[in-house]
């Protein structure tokens, strides 16, 4: 049996999420800066009083388990509540879920020692401390295996020498988890790093300088330099060389949860074009009676739809006891086809708001620009679509013949065959 409704005791939730992000969280979009900044007087006195009604109603951080004091959703749940809370800059933040500090719990549960987890996990899950995932390179970019960072033993002590680059929230963040190079001659390249747990006041960490993107209200992406930086050998998160294991455990539902939050970004840009060609008029009649508005509007609502199915029915595979290597062609294709959703969206949303919608007055251009930064974040697109294409040809093999088996003469003769009809 096949259905697409939602469950009925589930459906409430996902009705108060809607309303509450619509009525008490967009509106902080407009009056705070940094969602990440949690020690701003204003983030304490207007932020803190939403995540407590959260956590009264029971969906505070639900990317987590119960094992680790979640309601334990599943992938498809957590879809659904992206897609409404998606709906803010600080909606993840208000519900607990907010990158990089989901992924950042999620290995910590994984792979944290039970000091490790005392120390880093517990306060990140109550959101007393915000994170840093840094991983990319100024001279490798997303590359790892292009990293120089290095990390060489020392006694009980790694000492760590490189520069990283868009490490985001490196400023607001108490500790960074940090892709290291620990043993460049590793037989297998994927084998050459680990992951560190490094307290963002240890001695030698520079912030060079903080990049801003476009539409963001602060500069929060670091070019940090590392000089002899010394680490305890307890810093390592899991064993040394497990780092790429680490950082793929933590990647597939952090790209699910942005595939639907940037749904939500797309799907907001969509209710405003469709309030506005019912609302404005030109040349004698409304926006909406204009044949090439129209095709503007289904080519848009189309593409949400698709694109919002495919997001459902990955996250569904999740839950099925799939793991994320398991469903990467699925995965890849969400991360693929996101940025052209969200950027052929927006534009139209732009056009049809005409020079209002270029101004400063709408977030359209901002999320154009946004949907540049969803097709480089967590792997670029065409990476993503060489994982596509390649899963997707492991289901085939080969034909060695001169002709392929289905040209039509070799078909009529399969046929004729088959039923025993003379030709």
């Amino acid at each position: 049996m096949w259905s697409f409704e939602n469950d009925p005791e589930f459906q409430p939730e996902l009705d108060w999420i809607d309303t509450f992000v619509r009525e008490k969280v967009q509106p902080l979009d407009y009056l705070l800066g940094s969602q990440w900044n949690i020690h701003d007087p204003e983030f304490v006195r207007l932020v803190r009083p939403l995540q407590a009604e959260v956590q009264a109603r029971g969906l505070w951080a639900c990317h987590l388990g119960p094992e680790l004091g979640g309601p334990g959703y599943g992938q498809l749940k957590l879809a659904l509540m992206n897609e409404k809370f998606g709906m803010s800059r600080f909606g993840p933040i208000v519900f607990g879920a907010q990158a990089p500090d989901t992924g950042n719990s999620e290995i910590l549960a994984h792979f944290g020692t039970p000091e490790q987890k005392r120390t880093y996990l517990e306060p990140l899950l109550a959101n007393e401390v915000v994170s840093c995932f840094s991983m990319t390179e100024p001279q490798g970019g997303a590359d790892p295996l292009l990293f120089q960072t290095a990390g060489v033993r020392d006694g009980d002590e790694w000492v760590i020498n490189g520069e990283k680059w868009f490490a985001s929230e490196a400023e607001t963040a108490a500790f960074y988890i940090m892709m290291v190079v620990t043993d460049p001659d590793a037989e297998s390249p994927y084998q050459r790093a680990s992951m560190f747990i490094i307290d963002t006041d240890t001695p030698g960490i520079e912030i060079v300088r903080n990049y801003g993107f476009y539409g963001e209200r602060e500069d929060t992406h670091a070019h940090l330099r590392l000089t002899d930086v010394r680490v305890p050998h307890s810093a390592i998160l899991g064993e040394p060389g497990q780092a790429f294991a680490i950082a793929q455990t933590r990647l597939g539902g952090g790209r699910m949860h942005h595939a639907m939050r940037t749904l939500a970004q797309a799907t907001r840009a969509f209710d405003m074009t469709c309030e506005r060609v019912l609302s404005r008029s030109t040349k004698g009649e409304v926006l909406a009676r204009k044949q090439m508005v129209q095709e503007k509007i289904a080519d848009s609502w189309v593409q949400l739809r698709q694109f919002r199915l495919l997001v459902l029915e990955t996250a569904w595979m999740a839950d099925q006891g799939q793991d994320w290597k398991a469903i990467r062609k699925n995965v890849s294709a969400v991360k693929a086809i996101m940025p052209q959703v969200l950027h052929d969206i927006s534009s139209r949303a732009l056009h049809l708001h005409g020079s209002l919608g270029l101004s400063h007055e709408m977030p359209f251009a901002e999320w154009v620009i946004n949907s540049f930064h969803v097709g480089l974040a967590d792997g670029p697109t065409e990476v993503h679509k060489m994982v596509v294409a390649r899963e997707v040809l492991k289901d085939y093999k080969a034909d060695d013949a001169q002709f392929p088996s289905y040209v039509r003469h070799e078909q009529e003769r399969h046929a004729r065959a088959l039923y025993g009809v003379e030709a």
